[in-house]
C-alpha cells in the first residue's frame, strides 16, 4: 500500500481536465468524417467500391456515409482524388438514433443530455452493465480505459456494475453472436425497467466487418 502511495505522489495529477478543456488528441486520430458534395464527381463510384462493409452509398446525388458500419479504415479517403472524404480529429460521434449516424443527409445531430423525466429517474450517477457480445475485444478495450485515472469515468457518476440487477442499462460491444444472444436477452431482462441501451462501435450498431463480407 505504501509503495501505491508512493508512486501516486510522484505521478502527481494525471487525470485530463475534460470537459472543461479539450482532449489532446494526435493528429493522426482518424475521427468523424466530413463529405464535400460539391467535390464529387458525377457517377463516381470510387468510394463506395472501396468501402470494405459498404457504409458508403454513392450517386449522383451525392454520397451517403453510415457512421453505423464505418470502420474509420482511410480506404473511401485514398479512393476519393477530388478530397471529397475526409477525416477530421472530431472524437465527438455519440447519437441518440440510428438515423442520426448517416452523413450527407442532413446536419449530424449529436446525443443530447437526458431529458428532465430521465434524470430525475437516473438522479445524477449512472450505473451500466457492459456487455461483450462476441467483440475482438477492441472495444471493450476502449471501454476499460475509461475507468482508468487518466479518463476517470466515475467523476462524472458513471460507473461499471457487476450484476444487471444493480444497473440502470447496458452498454454493449461485440456483433452480438448466436452463442451470446440468450445471454444478452436474459442480462437485458435483468436490468430493472427503465432502462438505457448503448451500443457501442460498428459491429454492436450494424454487425460489423462480416456484415458485408461474403459466405459469412
Amino acid at each position: 500500500m505504501l509503495k501505491a502511495l508512493l508512486a501516486r505522489a510522484h505521478q502527481k495529477y494525471r487525470t485530463i481536465g475534460f470537459p472543461k478543456q479539450p482532449p489532446i488528441l494526435p493528429d493522426r486520430l482518424r475521427g468523424r468524417p466530413e463529405i464535400d458534395v460539391a467535390k464529387c464527381l458525377k457517377n463516381c463510384q470510387l468510394c463506395a467500391d472501396a468501402c470494405p462493409t459498404d457504409a458508403i452509398v454513392a450517386n449522383g446525388k451525392g454520397v451517403r456515409l453510415d457512421l453505423g458500419r464505418c470502420l474509420f479504415c482511410p480506404e473511401c479517403e485514398r479512393a476519393c482524388s477530388e478530397g471529397a472524404i475526409r477525416f477530421t480529429t472530431d472524437y465527438r460521434l455519440a447519437t441518440s438514433r440510428r438515423e442520426s449516424l448517416v452523413l450527407g443527409e442532413k446536419e449530424f445531430q449529436l446525443a443530447k443530455a437526458l431529458d428532465e423525466k430521465s434524470r430525475k429517474l437516473f438522479g445524477r450517477s449512472l450505473k451500466l452493465r457492459q456487455v461483450s457480445a462476441g467483440g475482438c475485444n477492441g472495444c471493450e478495450a476502449d471501454v476499460n480505459v475509461l475507468t482508468t485515472v487518466v479518463f476517470d469515468l466515475g467523476r462524472f457518476g458513471i460507473q461499471f456494475v457487476a450484476s444487471p440487477r444493480h444497473a440502470d442499462g447496458l452498454l454493449i460491444t461485440g456483433p452480438v453472436t448466436k452463442n451470446m444472444e440468450s445471454a444478452l436477452r436474459k442480462t437485458y431482462e435483468a436490468v430493472p425497467s427503465p432502462k438505457l441501451v448503448i451500443a457501442v462501435g460498428a459491429c454492436a450498431i450494424s454487425g460489423g466487418l462480416t456484415l458485408a463480407t461474403p459466405n459469412s
